[in-house]
C-alpha cells in the first residue's frame, strides 16, 4: 500500500498547532516557577478540563520541576515514591494517581505556607550569605529580604537600596539618634552595619516572613531584642573552600584578607550559639533550607 504523505498545508498546520502546545506548556510551568499559579491549581484545571490543554498535557515530570526549590533528583525520587511513571501526563493520570498527586501537592502547599517570622542568616566572611539571601530574593518572592545600611563604599554590581543602604557616618549616626536601627554593630574594625527596623516592623504585621543577613553581633543583638527570631548560621563545606572563596572574590587587600579569616575562625566557634546551620554546598539548596525553616512549627536542627 503506498505510503500517505499529508498535503503541505496540513504539515504546516501541525507544526504551528505543536509550536502553540510547546508555548502553552511553558506559560504554564513559568506561572508555578513564578508562584503566579500553584502546581496544585495547575492539575486540578488540568483533570476539569480536556487532556489536551497545555495543563492537561504537560508532563507530571514537568509539573513538579516547575516548582521552586525542587530539582530533577529530587522530582525522579517523588514520582517513584507516588508511583507515577516517567512519562506520564498530568491530564492522562488514572483516578486513584490523581488522589495521590493531588493529595501531595496539597499537602506540599499547606507546609510550605510562610509563616509570620524573624530569619536571621549570619555566618563567617566569604561563605556565601549575600549570594544564598540574593537568590531567595530572586526565587521566593514572598520572603521579605531586609536591606542593611552600611558606612562601607559599595562593591562592583551592588546597588544602593538592593542590596545596602549606603549611608556616611554622619547619617548612620542620626539613625542610631532616632533609634530607627534594631541593631548595628562594627565589622571587622573598620565599618558600620546596622538593621532599618521600620520596613521590618511592616513586613511582619503584614504576615510576611522575613530573612536579615547580617554578622554574629548583628545576631545576637536581634536574639537579645527579638527573642522568637530564627538564628541560622551559614556554613562553608571546608576551610580551604572558605579561604579559596575570600581570595577569589578579590574585593580585599592581602591584610584585609588575613583579618577577615582571623575573624572568621572566632565566628565559626559560635555556630552552636543558633537554632539551626545550613552548609552552603549548593547556593539553591542551601537558600531552600532556609525558606523551610519560615514554614517549620518550631526552630530546626542541626542541617549538613
Amino acid at each position: 500500500m503506498p505510503r500517505l504523505t499529508p498535503p503541505p498545508v496540513d504539515r504546516a498546520a501541525a507544526a504551528r498547532a505543536a509550536v502553540a502546545a510547546r508555548r502553552g506548556r511553558a506559560t504554564v510551568k513559568n506561572a508555578v516557577a513564578s508562584r503566579s499559579r500553584s502546581a496544585l491549581d495547575v492539575a486540578e484545571t488540568a483533570w476539569a478540563g480536556e487532556p489536551t490543554s497545555p495543563e492537561g498535557s504537560l508532563r507530571v515530570r514537568e509539573l513538579l520541576t516547575s516548582i521552586p526549590g525542587i530539582g530533577p533528583t529530587r522530582v525522579a525520587r517523588i514520582m517513584t515514591e507516588l508511583g507515577i511513571a516517567e512519562s506520564k501526563r498530568v491530564g492522562g493520570l488514572g483516578v486513584r494517581q490523581r488522589r495521590i498527586l493531588g493529595d501531595w501537592l496539597a499537602a506540599r502547599e499547606a507546609k510550605g505556607r510562610l509563616r509570620s517570622r524573624l530569619v536571621v542568616l549570619a555566618g563567617p566572611t566569604a561563605v556565601g550569605k549575600g549570594t544564598v539571601s540574593t537568590y531567595i530574593r530572586e526565587n521566593y518572592p514572598d520572603v521579605h529580604l531586609s536591606v542593611s545600611a552600611t558606612t562601607r563604599a559599595p562593591r562592583p554590581g551592588e546597588v544602593d537600596g538592593v542590596h545596602y543602604y549606603f549611608v556616611d557616618d554622619a547619617e548612620f549616626d542620626r539613625m542610631i539618634r532616632d533609634r530607627e536601627l534594631l541593631e548595628y554593630a562594627t565589622v571587622h574594625n573598620s565599618y558600620r552595619y546596622g538593621t532599618p527596623r521600620p520596613p521590618l516592623d511592616a513586613a511582619l504585621t503584614e504576615g510576611r516572613s522575613v530573612l536579615l543577613e547580617i554578622d554574629l553581633q548583628g545576631a545576637r543583638l536581634v536574639r537579645a531584642a527579638m527573642p522568637e527570631a530564627v538564628l541560622v548560621f551559614l556554613l562553608p563545606p571546608t576551610w580551604d573552600e572558605l579561604v579559596r572563596r575570600l581570595v577569589g572574590r578579590g574585593t580585599e587587600d592581602a591584610s584585609e584578607q588575613q583579618r577577615r579569616l582571623e575573624t572568621a575562625k572566632v565566628e565559626l566557634a559560635a555556630q552552636d550559639e543558633f537554632d539551626a546551620r545550613v552548609v552552603n554546598h549548593d547556593v539553591a539548596e542551601a537558600a531552600r533550607e532556609v525558606v523551610e525553616l519560615m514554614t517549620a512549627p518550631e526552630p530546626g536542627r542541626t542541617r549538613a
